[in-house]
């Protein structure tokens, strides 16, 4: 029995922090920064990657340290556009960006011209990959990735609808969109990239974010059916403590996962691990702080209609709900 009990808890068990007494302000802080998010979408906007903003990208390796002066004073002179230059790793690697060309044969000409600068500033220098992405091409790619946002949210809804109540639904759904648009946020402050990588990131979070909720839902569905005449604000305050420490040690497994990539991963993952640390945290957050006030907002008057008397209960369990 001494083996079998864990060696700690992140939480202490029998918590009984009242959550529902911060449920206006929490709602009204993710509200504000949602809206703040919204307009760092627009201004300055997100960083559009290759996949959605379209043009040329080439990772050049140089025998030495790369100069990157002289591969700009270069590059420049090619008329290929604004060209965009920077390190990529170590020093002797670098990424080079070109605007999109037109047709594919132009396309093929920049890729040629660049290759022949190349052999004149910096002898023995490889180009490792080239992608090239046309307007129309990253326009459809953008508007795919919106739509695979608003389907998952509408299977979530329909999910959420048919498993438990509308309440339930609405306040998950809401929630989401609160946290979805807290990432957009993250990503224009620091200018990560926006790619089909961190679209797949976001797809993610909202995964991990839904099973998180549904938690803490059935532990409030098991809570609405065992304390009848509880109040909801008091109902929904235990349901959040005794799933507490699940919540908080699935986001810290998670985030124990991901950090790791974000530090040490390297530029082709950083994007995709940074924005998932952010995400498990929102999420996390959002499950106590934001969900089960709209849940409380919506169902107050609601989810307790047509209940029976008090269903049989455990002593001690019995004995905390009179006690309250």
């Amino acid at each position: 029995m001494f083996l079998s009990r864990p060696l700690f808890r992140i939480v202490p068990d029998n918590t009984q922090i009242a959550f529902m007494r911060g449920r206006v302000l929490g709602i009204a802080f993710s509200a504000l920064l949602s809206v703040i998010s919204l307009g760092l979408a627009f201004y300055p906007g997100l960083e559009k990657g290759i996949d959605f903003r379209g043009g040329i990208i080439m990772e050049i390796r140089t025998p030495g340290p790369a100069d990157l002066g002289a591969l700009r004073g270069t590059m420049s002179g090619l008329n290929l556009g604004d060209v965009g230059l920077q390190q990529f790793g170590d020093d002797s690697t670098v990424l080079l960006r070109l605007p999109v060309q037109g047709e594919e044969g132009s396309t093929q000409g920049a890729v040629n011209a660049v290759r022949g600068a190349l052999e004149q500033v910096a002898p023995g220098a490889r180009i490792l990959r080239t992608e090239a992405v046309g307007n129309r091409v990253s326009a459809e790619l953008f508007a795919n990735s919106l739509i695979a946002l608003g389907i998952s949210m509408l299977a979530m809804l329909a999910y959420i609808w048919f498993r438990f109540e509308w309440q339930f639904a609405v306040g998950a759904i809401v929630t989401l969109v609160l946290e979805t648009t807290k990432v957009v946020g993250f990503l224009a402050i620091t200018r990560i990239e926006f790619s089909l990588t961190t679209v797949a990131a976001v797809l993610t979070i909202i995964g991990f974010s839904i099973n998180d909720k549904v938690v803490v839902y059935d532990r409030m569905r098991e809570n609405l059916r065992k304390y009848k005449t509880m109040p909801l604000r008091q109902l929904i305050d235990r349901s959040i403590n005794e799933t507490l420490n699940r919540t908080v040690g699935t986001s810290m497994t998670l985030l124990l996962s991901a950090l790791p990539l974000a530090l040490f991963g390297g530029d082709a993952l950083s994007g995709f691990a940074w924005t998932m640390v952010f995400g498990i945290i929102a999420s996390t957050s959002s499950s106590i702080f934001i969900a089960a006030p709209i849940l409380l907002f919506l169902g107050e008057n609601r989810l307790r209609r047509g209940t029976e008397a008090p269903a049989p209960a455990s002593p001690g369990a019995s004995g905390s709900a009179t006690g309250r």
